[in-house]
């Protein structure tokens, strides 16, 4: 009976014992990338090691002239903490970097991990003979690095967009392709632009431990980075960094809640600054649709639109000199203020409504498609952003969010003469983006040819070379005729210069400007949008311009204060540039 039991016993030590050599096998050499998920080599690798990220190696967005968008390198020294285990040459580094070596000690003694040297809130910022110096000496756990910092002072946050952390996204964008990336970009350029940008792979410090935490000897930090040369990419877009925060700033100070600005560089249509309001709040970036770029969504233009018109009847030969009735109101009612019989002239420069109601009804006769027409022709429709093939991407747009402007819902509206009316003087179902009504204003500025949009320039590798390059294109070459467009350029002069013209208040303005003044209804008791778009200076048209204030109140409107102190920021910093040149 003892017998039996001690063989029963035996059995199941030998039993365990099988089991546990399997369970070591499993894990020392059949499952030991895919354990329950989990790669053993890689987690016992982490497990032993120390790290500091010195770059995520997600590319990155410039201005025109190279400057930071999104994050900045500065050069920084990196201290690992088993230094404060080792006798090092302390003194010399606190004489090379200025600074005391007690505060040296100090923050040694406080890390638990990699700590770059800092003085409150910002790391020690090196020069660039201080970095040799330190590199030179060798000291293991002592590095000097430029390290990735985001810019203190976000810049065109609704151009650039938002990054997140959304599996989701980055699963239906990227399948099952390893990637170091946790976030993905979910608006702006960082959405469209991802796939460029997101990272091969982490740029870091790195030294192993043993089971205390003690340096393993004989291994001294190393440096580790992506393994392509070529990337990351860096995207140089259009806009001008310094004239981006003076838009935002002037923003700011006239407390304009809700709206948009874009200033366009005429010659070639790029976007220098383009700002939308509410700014976004990074602790909670969609309340009140503050995520929302406005200068990319449809807008109830208002008299805008009858820049529009206003070409549709000069190349159909409908302005012959006569005077229309600006007293009454689109629907024959009488104006509350009277403004009398006005030429073609006077009533753009005044934004008399009945003048125009009447001019779109005849032109709606004449062609059941004729705003259409004459808007594509102005570059105000359909989309005006750049758009083309980029590698294996057909149909690539910078600008995804801009939607489709539109001129009418119903079809059958062509047919009701108050609708038509209406539809003339930029209300009923009339929607245009701010970017598209730049666009329109460049056009005319240009001499008629309407061009795409650019906010992107081009994309360059690691070392600088070019990747690709957005061209200059086209938006149509069905163009309007030039003594056309030299009418137009009048007419938006007339604008300011009309002694009631509605943008005499930019009269005095360093530069001489040309444009047109819109106020249209939102449907929403009381409040309006209230535009000013135009282009300056008149005489030698360099920059377009749109402001406007979404849902306000017409007497708080700030559109006319912004849009003068851009041009004066445009000019003084134009001045300032020659004075340094």
């Amino acid at each position: 009976m003892v017998k039996k039991r001690m063989v029963i016993i035996l059995t199941i030590i030998q039993l365990a014992i099988f089991s546990l050599i399997g369970r070591l096998v499993q894990l020392q050499l059949v499952s030991t990338e895919s354990f329950h998920g989990i790669n053993l080599i890689e987690a016992s690798v982490t497990q032993r090691t120390e790290q500091l990220i010195i770059d995520d190696g997600r590319g990155m967005f410039v201005d025109r002239y190279g400057q930071p968008l999104t994050y900045e390198y500065i050069p920084t020294l990196v201290l690992f903490p088993f230094l404060k285990k080792m006798d090092w040459p302390i003194d010399q580094m606190a004489a090379i970097v200025s600074v005391p070596k007690e505060m040296i000690k100090r923050q040694l003694e406080e890390a638990k991990g990699p700590i770059i040297l800092h003085n409150g809130q910002r790391p020690i910022q090196l020069q660039s003979w201080q970095m040799e110096r330190i590199n030179e000496l060798h000291i293991p756990g002592v590095i000097a690095v430029h390290k990735q910092y985001e810019l203190k002072e976000k810049y065109a946050q609704h151009v650039i967009g938002l990054l997140g952390e959304n599996e989701k996204l980055l699963k239906e964008r990227y399948g099952d392709r390893k990637l170091s990336a946790k976030k993905v970009g979910v608006s702006g350029l960082q959405s469209s632009f991802d796939e460029f940008l997101i990272p091969d792979g982490e740029t870091k410090l790195l030294y192993h431990v043993d089971a205390r935490g003690e340096p393993l000897f004989g291994m001294d930090v190393k440096y580790t980075e992506q393994a392509n040369p070529f990337y990351p990419i860096t995207v140089q877009t259009t806009i001008d960094r310094t004239m981006q925060q003076y838009v935002e700033q002037i923003i700011a100070q006239h407390g304009m809640e809700k709206g948009a600005v874009v200033l366009l560089d005429v010659e070639t249509n790029d976007v220098v600054a383009l700002a939308s309001a509410p700014a976004i709040d990074e602790r909670n970036p969609y309340k009140n649709e503050a995520a929302q770029n406005k200068a990319l969504l449809p807008q109830v233009p208002g008299s805008v639109f009858k820049v529009v018109v206003a070409a549709a009847a000069l190349e159909n030969g409908l302005v012959h000199g006569q005077t229309f009735n600006c007293d009454r109101k689109i629907n024959g009612e009488p104006e509350e203020k009277k403004k009398g019989m006005r030429s073609f002239e006077e009533s753009f420069a005044i934004s008399c409504n009945n003048t125009f109601a009447e001019l779109g009804k005849q032109l709606i006769a004449m062609n059941k498609n004729m705003f259409d027409i004459y808007a594509q022709k102005l570059g105000l429709l359909p989309r005006v952003g750049w758009e083309g093939d980029v590698y294996h991407f057909e149909s690539f747009r910078p600008l995804r969010e801009e939607k489709e402007g539109k001129i009418w819902t119903d079809e059958r509206d062509k047919h009701v003469p108050l609708a038509v009316a209406q539809t003339a003087i930029g209300q009923k179902d009339v929607r245009v983006s701010p970017l598209a009504v730049a666009n329109m204003m460049a056009t005319i500025a240009r001499g008629g040819e309407a061009k795409q949009v650019r906010i992107a320039q081009k994309m360059m590798y690691k070392n600088g070379t070019t990747f690709f390059t957005f061209d200059e294109k086209r938006l149509t070459t069905d163009s309007l005729r030039q003594e056309t467009i030299d009418k137009l350029q009048e007419l938006l002069q007339l604008v300011v210069m009309h002694p009631e013209g509605t943008g005499r208040a930019f009269q005095s303005l360093p530069y001489t400007v040309a444009g047109k003044s819109g106020t249209a209804e939102t449907g929403k008791e009381k409040l309006v949008n209230k535009w000013f778009a135009g282009y300056f200076p008149a005489d030698r048209p360099k920059y377009a311009l749109v402001v406007v204030q979404l849902e306000t109140a017409s007497a708080a409107s700030v559109t006319n204060a912004i849009f003068a102190d851009i041009v004066r920021a445009t000019y003084e910093l134009e001045q300032k540039g020659m004075n340094e040149g």
